[in-house]
């Protein structure tokens, strides 16, 4: 078992396209935090900020962030521009948003190019939530706290709860 170097990094950044998003990432908070991640939140366009996002990413990934999840709707490039800047997991959260209500996004982040994954869920808050899900199982891997935490919601789900 590897030990991690403490940190005031949080272990999960999300990253969102613009302000607008932040409704999506409100029912990702309560998963994160019962499965005792630390988490951040930013936000930095990958079309409008893209110096603000390289600086965000170049702290958090030598930092104690361990996974990106990133939220973002229409071209939803953000995740795509990432994954292409570090070698951490990334999470893609499409956001139901203009004329094709986030599919277009959807697609945007499943068709990254050959050695640029992004870990894609589904569209707008149910996509949170198991982005949340997806943080702590990757983390669970090597951190039997979460482990352990990600077990007891896995028996609560199959008892009903959500």
């Amino acid at each position: 078992m590897t030990t991690r170097k403490k940190t005031t990094e949080p272990r999960v950044l999300v990253l969102l396209g613009s302000a607008s998003d932040l409704p999506v990432i409100e029912k990702m908070k309560p998963l994160l935090e019962r499965f005792g991640l630390t988490y951040g939140v930013e936000i930095a366009s990958a079309h409008r900020q893209p110096a603000k996002l390289h600086r965000i990413l170049k702290k958090a990934d030598r930092g104690g962030t361990e996974v990106f999840v990133a939220v973002a709707g229409m071209a939803a490039h953000l995740p795509g521009v990432v994954a292409s800047l570090t070698a951490k997991p990334v999470i893609g959260v499409p956001v139901a948003s203009g004329p094709l209500a986030g599919v277009d996004a959807m697609l945007s982040m499943v068709q990254m190019p050959p050695g640029v994954p992004v870990a894609t869920v589904a569209v707008g808050s149910a996509g949170a939530r198991n982005a949340a899900v997806l943080a702590a199982r990757i983390l669970a891997l090597a951190d039997p706290q979460v482990a352990a935490a990600l077990a007891a919601y896995r028996q609560e789900m199959a008892r009903g709860g959500r």
